[in-house]
């Protein structure tokens, strides 16, 4: 397991993602300087819908989750949108954890996610950093922006993953393997998408 200290952010204290999964087993973050100041960034991540994101492997991934469903004939018709902030995140077992205005949303999402037809956990938000039962794993994200200058963001998006005990943390040590080279490029697809949106805001182009 990795403890992490608490990060600390310029003009505040531990960010937000602190709260809710200090302790983890594996993280992956990513960056992107973008051409737009912290509001107009905070807002394009606040607004994210999920499935303008341009990625290839993030089409292919939600295809194959969708897979076993399919096979037994329960697939659920796909959303509209899909916006992990928000009351209604729009994803089983994701939940919109919380917000620090201007700077930072969080989300996660309880479930045994190494599983060929992932098996998720609802609970309430305010169980979400207690929660301890054996088997599972949590996941835990923010969008983290902090200025870079004039008219410039610092978009961060980083994800932790943890899990429950030692039986789910060694499913997890080898479904981990496997996908970390994708999640590295979904992410980093996501940061472009949000930079776009901001820029676009910033320069009132449709």
């Amino acid at each position: 397991m990795v403890d992490s200290p608490g990060a600390v952010v310029a003009g505040g204290g531990p960010d937000l993602l602190e709260r809710y999964l200090p302790v983890y087993d594996v993280v992956i973050t990513e960056h992107l300087a973008v051409d737009a100041d912290t509001g107009a960034t905070f807002r394009a991540a606040k607004e994210l819908d999920f499935l303008t994101v341009r990625s290839p492997l993030l089409t292919a991934s939600m295809f194959v989750r969708a897979l076993p469903a399919r096979l037994r004939g329960h697939a659920a018709a796909p959303p509209a949108e899909l916006h992990l902030a928000g009351d209604s995140p729009g994803l089983p077992g994701w939940l919109h954890l919380e917000d620090m205005t201007g700077r930072e949303v969080v989300f996660g999402a309880i479930g045994k996610f190494w599983k060929a037809d992932i098996e998720w956990r609802d609970v309430p938000v305010e169980r979400f950093a207690m929660f301890q039962e054996p088997g599972w794993g949590k996941i835990a994200c923010h969008l983290l922006v902090r200025p870079d200058g004039p008219d410039r963001a610092m978009l961060t998006y980083e994800c932790r993953t943890g899990t429950t005990d030692s039986g789910a943390r060694r499913m997890l040590a080898r479904y981990w393997w496997l996908i970390r080279p994708f999640v590295g490029h979904i992410m980093r697809a996501t940061l472009r998408t949000i930079s776009a949106d901001a820029v676009r805001a910033r320069c009132g182009t449709p």
